[in-house]
């Protein structure tokens, strides 16, 4: 009897440990901090991120701001273009009725990097991970709302990777991840924003021409490896990017209420 009822709760345990979730509504302050091999598994969530390329070794850490409010930093070590992942407890396939916001930021003093949100059928194959959307260039040290809609899929993991792409020893940080229904999500005001403002490279390549209904307040270009390069406001409709070399650049653009988009362009 005895041994009947340890196999059972054996198998309770275990199905329990896998159960899918339906939404998921995380701000990891009941995560316990530390930092390199070891942290993860915590919560059913999991990670993936290279071999040391040198020293010291990328790392995925759960660190604190002050005594309870905690959250996720990825650490690229010595490594540069090299991702990383964070990788959600396992979710019931998404219907395409769901939306996932977070929180991220560059930590102080970092140089930038990125974020992105996708979908993996396998949480320890990364070959299968398939983006929901473009890339999120992470250059403030403050938390900034992103949201991104989840497609129907049969994956069954929500993937974070993120990318030091500017230089080695890159630290980019999330908190507060909300998975949830789209009915039960406002639009962030990043995304109402972004619907606002469209521009385009003109055809002689040296300006951003933009269409908005009102002037964004400010402008500022970043470089691939991270380095501002330009900053200022509008000429009419126009921001000059004619002293700038070819090549690929993040643009930061403040609008007239306050907000911040994020986008990129590329110089020919």
């Amino acid at each position: 009897m005895k041994l009947r009822l340890l196999i059972g709760t054996m198998m309770l345990t275990a199905f329990t440990a896998h159960a899918q979730v339906a939404t998921i509504n995380e701000n990891f302050n009941n995560f316990t901090l530390g930092q390199g091999q070891g942290v993860f598994p915590q919560n059913q969530w999991t990670t993936i991120f290279p071999a040391a390329a040198g020293n010291p070794a990328p790392m995925m850490n759960v660190v604190a701001n002050g005594a309870s409010d905690r959250f996720i930093q990825s650490y690229s070590g010595a490594n540069q273009n090299t991702p990383q992942y964070l990788i959600s407890p396992m979710i019931i396939a998404p219907a395409g009725d769901k939306t996932i916001t977070f929180k991220a930021r560059r930590n102080t003093g970092s140089a930038p990097g990125s974020v992105q949100v996708g979908l993996a059928s396998n949480p320890t194959d990364m070959s299968t991970f398939v983006a929901l959307g473009n890339a999120a260039f992470l250059s403030s040290d403050v938390f900034q709302t992103l949201s991104v809609p989840v497609t129907a899929s049969s994956s069954q993991y929500i993937v974070f990777k993120f990318v030091g792409a500017a230089a080695p020893h890159t630290v980019l940080e999330i908190d507060d991840v909300v998975y949830a229904a789209s009915a039960s999500l406002s639009v962030t005001d990043q995304n109402k924003a972004h619907n606002q403002i469209q521009f385009a490279v003109n055809a002689e390549n040296t300006a951003l021409h933009f269409v908005a209904g009102k002037d964004p307040k400010r402008i500022q270009v970043y470089s691939a490896a991270g380095r501002k390069v330009s900053e200022g406001k509008l000429s009419g409709k126009n921001y000059d990017i004619s002293p700038l070399q070819t090549g690929v650049y993040y643009v930061i653009i403040e609008t007239a209420e306050g907000q911040t988009v994020q986008s990129k362009f590329i110089k020919k």
